[in-house]
């Protein structure tokens, strides 16, 4: 039975689609694509160690529940995360499933695990302390309001218009919603306000990425401008 079906009783639906991530090589996969780009099948089977064939056959799963969207260009196959709320799902789990930081063995390891709890891109939102920092000034500054539930103010409708991010929603996705963070344990913000300032963030390269994870760090122009709109000191950013 397929995840997605209508029958069933909601909890066998509910264990058929646990089940999907309960795997440790479609979790990789989705773990993988939380940096919002799209993958080819032949790298996704590298980043987990499988074989090609057996990349295939979870890719199909994974399409089939819906959790995965695909397209094809000539003989290679790309996927990337269905939508924004699935890419929250997969790092709210993660968020539970993984107790603390992780602790590697390596040097090499060990930095690109700080790097990813420094900052990183969530599908097509800032996630890390960097998110979390900048979430907590816009806070401060009275343009967010989260004490009950993320909104975002008369103040942050303005502050998005004046700093030239444009704020444009597709579908019926919030135009803020909070996406809990693995690392920090705390919320950061996410949502159409959370994606157009991350979108801006790495335009503008207030932001670059770092490496091949989803690691990215604040550039000294970004220090400056993270610093002039909300009054974040640099000493953080870094």
């Amino acid at each position: 039975m397929s995840p997605t079906d209508s029958a069933g009783t909601p909890g066998a639906r509910l264990a058929a689609f646990a089940a999907l991530l309960a795997d440790e090589t479609r979790a990789v996969f989705c773990l993988s694509l939380l940096d919002g780009r799209a993958w080819t099948a032949s790298e996704l089977a590298r980043q987990a160690g499988v074989a090609a064939s057996t990349a295939s056959e979870h890719l199909g799963k994974l399409v089939a529940a819906g959790l995965l969207t695909e397209e094809r260009q000539g003989r290679h196959r790309y996927v990337r995360l269905a939508d924004a709320p699935t890419a929250q799902l997969v790092e709210s789990l993660a968020a539970h499933a993984i107790p603390g930081r992780d602790n590697p063995h390596t040097l090499r390891a060990s930095s690109a695990s700080s790097a990813m709890a420094r900052g990183r891109t969530c599908y097509d939102h800032l996630a890390g302390r960097l998110a979390v920092v900048i979430t907590e000034a816009m806070e401060r500054r009275g343009l967010l309001i989260l004490d009950t539930g993320f909104t975002l103010t008369d103040d942050g409708a303005r502050w998005f218009r004046e700093t030239g991010i444009p704020l444009e929603g597709k579908g019926r996705r919030p135009l803020v919603s909070s996406c809990l963070d693995w690392t920090e344990r705390k919320r950061h913000l996410a949502g159409v306000a959370g994606a157009a300032l991350c979108r801006h963030a790495l335009e503008a390269e207030w932001c670059v990425r770092i490496g091949t994870e989803r690691a990215v760090r604040v550039t000294p122009a970004g220090e400056r401008a993270l610093g002039e709109l909300l009054d974040i000191e640099s000493s953080i950013l870094r």
